[in-house]
């Protein structure tokens, strides 16, 4: 069925509200979920609502909460999300964090007690749509072991970049540490197809096809070791300092089992004219032009950017497995 965004919002908020999540709380998490969901990433889009809703009946996640945010240093916003939501605490983040990095050149904000990130792209785009560039790092729970290990210790622990380009839209870089992200495996579990060998491990510590198999043993990191190593960085700058649990510590995402995750994200939001006095949009456009002088070579962003905004026109294709699991929740 297609609905057009704003019908799509109504359906989850609407969803969201009739088992008790506060409507602020509820028109938030729709609005990310859509988001995600017309840019692509079913992953992290509306295949997510009926975990979410039950996480919610079980107390696993807090459908109530709203954040709290305290400047704990000049240049450091600690924000509490209090076992709610991630996405009102990132909209909490976006809205506070742009007036301090203008006054001090850089600031960060430290998200702890969360749960899922989604689709980062859309959280650091918006800070380049202020004029100022963002990286965000989270973690998830434990899906990826140390390189040459078997027991998962790390999340796919995505990082996120963006920056403003003058005269066009920003770059945009999202990705998981894993050689996919686990939401894709998900999918593939629902769906009941194979995945591609090279994605993840069983419980052995065997590549497989399966997705189930797969869901219950590790995820591959991007780049062999290279990418477990910077796994460990994010599980540092994301849980490590700002007092969130660890990954290997963290209940799962997909089920209602267990505590809240606690989860932590770090933001980093950078002013890009404090150290040359001007300009620099202007500069990162030129990189961009030059990159895009050669066929075949994509500007990062671009293509999610473009199939939201095609679905702002058209609408989203929702399949009817994904609306009947978010209608059985009514």
């Amino acid at each position: 069925m297609i609905l057009s965004l704003a019908d799509a919002e109504h359906l989850v908020a609407s969803t969201f509200a009739d088992n008790g999540v506060d409507a602020a709380v509820a028109a938030s998490v729709a609005h990310a979920l859509v988001q995600a969901e017309a840019a692509g990433q079913s992953g992290h889009g509306l295949r997510r609502v009926p975990a979410y809703v039950k996480q919610v009946r079980t107390g696993k996640v807090d459908g109530r909460a709203k954040p709290v945010a305290t400047l704990a240093k000049p240049g450091v916003l600690a924000i509490d999300a209090r076992h709610g939501f991630a996405y009102p605490a990132l909209d909490l983040t976006v809205e506070r964090l742009p007036e301090i990095v203008r006054t001090q050149g850089i600031a960060l904000a430290a998200i702890h007690r969360s749960h899922h990130a989604g689709v980062m792209a859309l959280t650091v785009e918006r800070f380049a749509e202020q004029g100022l560039v963002a990286m965000m790092f989270a973690n998830a729970p434990a899906a990826m072991a140390p390189w040459g290990g078997r027991k998962p210790l790390y999340g796919t622990n995505p990082i996120a970049f963006a920056v403003p380009v003058a005269g066009g839209d920003p770059l945009v870089i999202d990705l998981a540490l894993s050689k996919v992200a686990r939401g894709k495996v998900m999918a593939a579990a629902q769906k009941n197809v194979d995945i591609p060998a090279d994605w993840a491990f069983d419980v052995e510590g065997r590549p497989t096809t399966d997705a189930d198999a797969a869901m219950k043993g590790t995820m591959a990191p991007a780049g062999d070791a290279k990418g477990a190593a910077l796994a460990l960085m994010v599980e540092v700058l994301a849980a490590g300092l700002t007092g969130a649990t660890f990954s290997y510590q963290a209940s799962s995402l997909f089920d209602e089992k267990g505590p809240p995750p606690a989860l932590g994200h770090m933001i980093i939001a950078i002013d890009p004219d404090g150290a040359t006095g001007g300009g620099t949009s202007g500069r990162i456009a030129q990189l961009a032009q030059e990159m895009g002088r050669e066929d075949g070579v994509r500007l990062p962003g671009r293509r999610g950017l473009g199939l939201r905004r095609q679905a702002a026109e058209q609408g989203i294709d929702i399949p009817q497995d994904v609306l009947k699991a978010i209608d059985d929740l009514r």
